[in-house]
C-alpha cells in the first residue's frame, strides 16, 4: 500500500540533500568575481534550511511520525532519541552557520576556513541524519503503522508543499526566495554555473 507521507518525506529529503550539496559546492568554489551574488545565495539557502525543514518538516517527524513508530516498535527508541537530539540542535547549528557566513562576508577571507569547516560538518551531519531516518524509521513505519496512523500522517505531510521537490508551486510568500536560489545556485539544485 502506498503512503503519501513516506514519499513526501523522501522527496523533501532528496531536495534538501541537493540543496546541501550545492551549498557545500558553492562554498568550496568561493565567490570568484561575484561576491554579492555568492553571499546572497548562500544566505538564501541557509534561510531556506532554517525556515522549511527546521520549522515544517522536523516538527511533523518529531510530533507525529516518531512517537507512532516507537509505540509500534520500542526497539527503535535509541534511534529516535538520536534523531530528536539532531532535531533539537539543528536550528542552533543552522544559525551558527549563518553567523559564520556573515563573518566571512563582512570580515573577509580570514573567516572563510571556519565557515568551510562548519559547512562541511553540517552537510555531513544532515545527510547522515536523513539516511538514518530512511534506513531505520521509514521502513519500521511502513511495516508497522496502521491505516489510522497513515491517514493522519498523510494529511499532515501533504500540507508541507516544499517547492524544491519540483512537485508544488512556491507559496507566494517564498516565491522570491526560491527564484533567487534556483536562478543562482549551481546544479543539482539550481540553474547557476557549476
Amino acid at each position: 500500500m502506498k503512503h503519501d507521507s513516506l514519499q513526501i518525506i523522501r522527496d523533501e529529503h532528496s531536495s534538501l540533500a541537493a540543496m546541501l550539496r550545492s551549498m557545500r559546492m558553492m562554498a568550496e568554489r568561493g565567490p570568484r568575481d561575484s561576491p554579492q551574488q555568492f553571499f546572497e545565495v548562500l544566505r538564501a539557502m541557509l534561510f531556506y534550511i532554517d525556515e522549511f525543514p527546521e520549522q515544517l518538516h522536523h516538527p511533523k517527524e518529531s510530533d507525529l511520525l516518531f512517537p507512532r513508530v516507537v509505540r509500534a516498535d520500542p526497539s527503535v527508541m535509541d534511534t529516535v532519541a538520536q534523531l530528536e537530539r539532531d532535531h533539537m540542535s539543528g536550528e542552533k547549528t543552522a544559525r551558527e552557520l549563518q553567523h559564520l557566513l556573515l563573518a566571512w562576508e563582512l570580515l573577509g577571507e580570514s573567516r572563510k576556513p571556519a565557515f568551510l569547516e562548519q559547512c562541511t560538518r553540517y552537510v555531513d551531519f544532515y545527510l547522515a541524519h536523513m539516511k538514518l531516518e530512511e534506513s531505520v524509521i521509514l521502513p519500521a513505519a511502513e511495516k508497522l503503522l496502521n491505516d489510522g496512523d497513515w491517514k493522519e500522517l498523510d494529511a499532515a505531510f501533504e500540507k508541507n508543499c516544499d517547492p524544491l521537490t519540483g512537485k508544488y508551486p512556491p507559496d507566494p510568500a517564498y516565491a522570491r526566495l526560491f527564484t533567487r536560489i534556483l536562478m543562482s545556485a549551481p546544479a543539482p539544485i539550481g540553474l547557476g554555473p557549476a
